[in-house]
């Protein structure tokens, strides 16, 4: 028996019937088609599926769609405001944090949790901040250094590049 959940999505309200086992990951993309969460184990092991819930990273493939009720979700489809790429989706183009893309919205989501509670952090502390997201093309280096380059951008500072 499917029941109606609002869901506060990206800012805009949504009101969607769902099976109460829905998963939030499934609701996000069948239901209501924001297909940049993307669906990559089902077992909470790689990642791909890391959207914000309050704005702390949360694997939506584990996450039932009516546990989001009353909660604010980000997708990557959220970040970019008024045309403009977010601090840390443009520090990932710049830095070439990416390669096939798979794993880069459930990373930068992942990456945004993590300077909200530690603004300035360690390569140490960045690594071990993306141990649950699982990246199989870049070898991690490019997106440790986009990390670096979005905390200081979202600090303010200005952003030093390298030729």
């Amino acid at each position: 028996m499917k029941r109606s959940v609002s869901l506060s999505i990206n800012g805009r309200a949504h009101s969607v019937d769902v099976e109460p086992r829905a998963l939030l990951v499934q609701v996000l993309r069948d239901d209501l088609y924001l297909t940049g969460t993307h669906i990559g184990c089902d077992t909470s092991q790689c990642g791909a599926c890391t959207v914000l819930l309050d704005g702390r990273a949360t694997k939506s493939c584990t996450t039932l769609a009516v546990q989001a009720e009353g909660h604010e979700i980000t997708t990557i489809e959220g970040l970019a405001q008024g045309g403009e790429l977010h601090p840390m989706q443009n520090a990932f183009w710049e830095k070439h944090g990416l390669q096939c893309g798979f794993c880069t919205p459930g990373m930068i989501l992942s990456c945004i949790d993590l300077l909200e509670s530690n603004p300035d952090p360690s390569e140490a502390e960045i690594r071990h901040a993306i141990e649950g997201n699982l990246c199989r093309c870049t070898g991690y280096q490019n997106i440790v250094s986009a990390v670096q380059a979005a905390a200081v951008a979202m600090r303010g500072a200005p952003v030093r590049t390298t030729a």
